[in-house]
């Protein structure tokens, strides 16, 4: 053995030198792996990859190349790891589940969102998208810094000129050593809207505050869709740059033929995998953690993502789906940490340095490329200077040439001669015979005009700050316009961010409701008013058998109670209820309150606040009444609240907000109507049965219960869509309880009373039928009969087809009464 061994061996400190080993590595991963640039939001992987193609040629408008050759390139040139990473890294890029824009145009199989892996990069092609060759564009110009790559053989830039926010709008997430970033996606508009923000403000000399950013960029927008809960989760995270967003899954209850409901699921949480959820789904059902579900199918197809979940009939789909988003992905958290790295240094930026800092490099790249472009036109126009003065002394310059021995001779005369420079020189050595032409000379005199004033142009962009953002804006905002879509994720509310009623703004609304329970909401813009008896216009697309049966006027800012035909409450916010257009069907009924099987919506009211100077004045269709205290229905269970008892041949027609000094009038199908006070009906409570309010003969029942507060006529209107006023004093007041008189002449051609509102002149109304026409007209052209006529026709009807009858009318108001603005009256008094 060598007895010299162990002078070659030197003692070390494990502490310091794993200490010294483990900080190297550390800040490699941190600067040079995990990290996203703060620029162009690349970490350098991608951005290799991306590079390695455009210098390949593979663009959005070249055939696509074969991943094996794109990721050797990227590998062998500027990218020494495995090529799994690699490959990784841009099947990534092409996912349109995993990228919001996706910067590679992928070519085979990819993945899916199953979690299926993409096949071999020898079986894969791909090219870059076209919204990649913005994040390259004028990368040869000077645009950005190259470094040597890591045998000095190539050069590779130090970030992509990134024409676009790509760290905002595609996100991206990886962990470091000591820390993570998680930055999600947004839509392209809103990102760049906010940069366009910024510059506008700079232009007037104001500083940009984050609310106004918040007004424009309303939160992440992921590629798979999906609902954001709630506004205060997105708001901490664009304030410091952390914060926590509850994402779920978009699902609707479908009522099925045998009585049954369905979930159907067609967004999922972003980066959920749709088979673990299946399995989680199967799981929970199994184990018996979740109870009713009969059948679980995945129906995903090319036109979109479907997860059918069937129920057995006698659960309450809600409580199913709340147990799916408790214990399933249907319901996730997103933990957003804006982090990236700020001149190769990790930071946690809020949403206005992010973008503040992507400005600033967009306003070097401009700057950069504006001095390349100056550059190279002052080279042509010094070139073209000398071409003009050896043209205009052509005889003196070809003698000079021709006498010379040799070009660098006649390169050095002519210098001499003529004061030019030696690239001048060269190019009236080097000029063609052809520039002699009239033409030629009339060309360059041409392009010298125009290079000219485009210098002119660069060098006031260099100068003034001011118009070079204005360059930025102009091109930033031709990107928005081109490859801008709207959004995928909506905003939903969360019943528990108390801060989200005060950013919806409170106006006036229209919402209908249909025999078998869809339920919308409108904006009043949908319609317009008519003469009486004209056709209407489509107001729903609804399913066979199915028509509008309620339909109400309020604002967003209301409550919404709903009676079911098993005395039952449940009460909404009317903003919760989702908007569609004026043809939409809506959503059914039971996705928004959770409904008892065979439960069915009977009467609807508004209401602003509660009162305990307010009663509940309720009728049903057999005639019976029942008043009871406002405060006893002000604590309300997601489950719902008995609201009356009610007999099992009985249902609930309407329902009032009082306050012991109204008339109460009752009108029956057969045109029968009774006024009597409402004090002649005590106060009962919550779960009573109430008492009669008028007796009504063989076959009859109540259609319609107002208020003598409501107007001054009485507009009554038939199935055949005939319709009358008639003066509300013709209607003396009587003891509840009796038969009450004559209101309308029911002919064969009116047909039965469906519905009676108390009007005033002024007052426009709805009226509908059970094919979705609506019509909406003023009370005014309504005639004023007497008590026993049929009246005039108020919207034209099928005569042929008397299966299509009047559904329903409502009242409708352009504003909102300052009286009900302020509390002193309720809307339910003026409907």
């Amino acid at each position: 053995m060598d007895e010299n061994i162990f002078d070659k061996i030197n003692e070390v400190d494990l502490k310091k030198t794993m200490e010294t080993s483990y900080i190297d590595y550390a800040m490699s991963v941190i600067a040079a792996r995990a990290l996203p640039d703060v620029r162009d939001g690349l970490k350098p992987v991608q951005r290799r990859i991306m590079y390695a193609m455009i210098e390949l040629n593979n663009g959005p408008d070249k055939p696509h190349r074969k991943c094996a050759r794109i990721v050797g390139d990227t590998m062998g040139k500027y990218h020494p790891h495995g090529d799994s990473s690699i490959y990784g890294a841009l099947v990534n890029l092409a996912q349109d589940w995993s990228t919001r824009y996706p910067l590679v145009d992928g070519h085979g199989n990819f993945g899916s969102v199953d979690g299926d892996g993409a096949a071999a990069m020898r079986y894969t092609e791909a090219r870059l998208s076209k919204i990649s060759i913005e994040m390259l564009r004028d990368i040869k110009k000077d645009t950005v810094d190259f470094i040597p790559n890591f045998d000095e053989t190539e050069k590779e830039p130090v970030v992509l000129p990134s024409r676009f926010p790509n760290l905002l709008v595609n996100g991206t997430s990886g962990i470091a050593v000591g820390m993570a970033t998680n930055i999600p996606p947004h839509n392209l508009r809103e990102v760049i809207d906010g940069v366009v923000k910024i510059i506008d403000n700079y232009e007037i000399d104001k500083e940009t505050e984050i609310e106004e950013l918040l007004k424009i960029i309303k939160g992440p927008d992921f590629p798979t869709g999906a609902e954001i809960l709630g506004t205060s989760g997105i708001e901490q995270a664009y304030r410091t740059g952390r914060g926590k967003i509850r994402v779920r899954a978009v699902s609707n209850i479908e009522p099925m033929e045998n009585g049954k409901n369905r979930i159907v699921v067609t967004e999922l949480p972003y980066m959920v995998n749709k088979a673990k959820l299946i399995e989680k789904i199967s799981e929970l059902h199994r184990d018996k953690r979740v109870d009713g579900i009969t059948d679980l199918r995945d129906e995903t197809s090319r036109e979109g993502m479907r997860i059918c979940i069937e129920l057995r009939r006698d659960v309450n789909p809600n409580i199913v789906l709340n147990q799916l988003y408790k214990h399933t992905q249907l319901q996730d958290t997103f933990g957003v940490i804006m982090l990236a790295l700020v001149n190769n240094e990790p930071v946690v930026m809020n949403l206005l340095q992010m973008l503040q800092y992507y400005l600033k490099h967009q306003e070097e790249v401009v700057t950069r490329r504006t001095q390349y472009d100056l550059n190279k036109a002052e080279e042509r126009a010094h070139i073209v200077e000398g071409l003009l003065i050896a043209l205009d002394n052509i005889d003196e310059v070809i003698q000079l040439i021709r006498a010379s021995k040799t070009a660098a001779e006649a390169k050095e005369k002519l210098m001499e001669r003529f004061s030019l420079s030696e690239p001048q020189a060269n190019s009236i050595v080097e000029m063609r015979l052809r520039a002699l032409t009239g033409l030629e000379r009339e060309k360059l005199e041409n392009e010298y005009a125009e290079l000219k004033k485009v210098i002119e142009e660069y060098r006031a962009i260099l100068a003034d700050r001011k118009v070079l953002l204005g360059v930025v804006k102009k091109e930033i905002i031709e990107i928005r316009d081109k490859y801008g879509d709207d959004r995928r994720t909506s905003i939903g509310y969360d019943e528990f961010d108390i801060s989200m009623e005060d950013l919806i703004p409170n106006e006036n609304t229209v919402i209908t409701m249909t025999k078998l329970g869809y339920i919308k909401r409108m904006s009043v813009d949908n319609f317009k008013s008519q003469h009486r008896g004209g056709k209407g216009i489509k107001g729903m697309q609804t399913i066979d058998d199915d028509y509008i049966e309620n339909m109400l006027m309020t604002t967003t800012h209301h409550y919404i109670m709903f009676f079911t035909n098993k005395g039952r409450m449940y009460r909404l916010k009317v903003y919760q209820i989702p908007e569609c257009g004026r043809t939409a069907r809506g959503t059914a009924i039971i996705n928004l309150i959770q409904l008892m099987p065979e439960e069915k919506i009977t009467a609807v009211i508004t209401l602003r606040d509660y009162d305990e100077n307010k009663y509940l004045f309720m009728a049903t269709k057999k005639g019976i009444v029942k008043k009871t205290s406002i405060m006893e229905y002000a604590n309300i269970r997601k489950s719902g609240l008995q609201a009356i008892n009610l007999r099992d041949d009985d249902d609930l027609i309407e329902v009032k907000v009082t306050d012991n000094t109204k008339d109460i009038f009752l009108v029956t199908k057969h045109g029968q109507c009774i006024r009597f006070d409402e004090n002649d009906v005590r106060t009962t409570g919550r779960v009573s049965m109430g008492v009669i309010g008028m007796n009504l003969s063989y076959d009859d029942e109540v259609v319609a219960m107002q208020l003598n507060t409501q107007g001054t006529h009485m507009l009554i209107v038939s199935e055949y869509g005939m319709g009358k006023r008639t003066d509300i004093d013709e209607f003396t007041v009587q003891h509840r309880g009796g038969k009450g008189i004559k209101c309308y002449k029911i002919t064969e051609k009116t047909g039965n009373v469906v519905a009676a509102k108390a009007v005033n002149e002024d007052t426009e109304v709805m009226i509908i039928n059970t094919e979705g026409i609506i019509i909406q007209l003023m009370v005014s052209e309504v005639s004023v009969l007497g008590r026993i006529t049929s009246g005039v026709k108020m919207i034209e009807m099928d005569s042929e087809n008397k299966e299509v009858v009047v559904a329903s009318m409502t009242r409708v108001r352009e504003t909102i009464p300052e009286e009900v603005e302020n509390g002193l009256i309720e809307e339910d008094e003026i409907k």
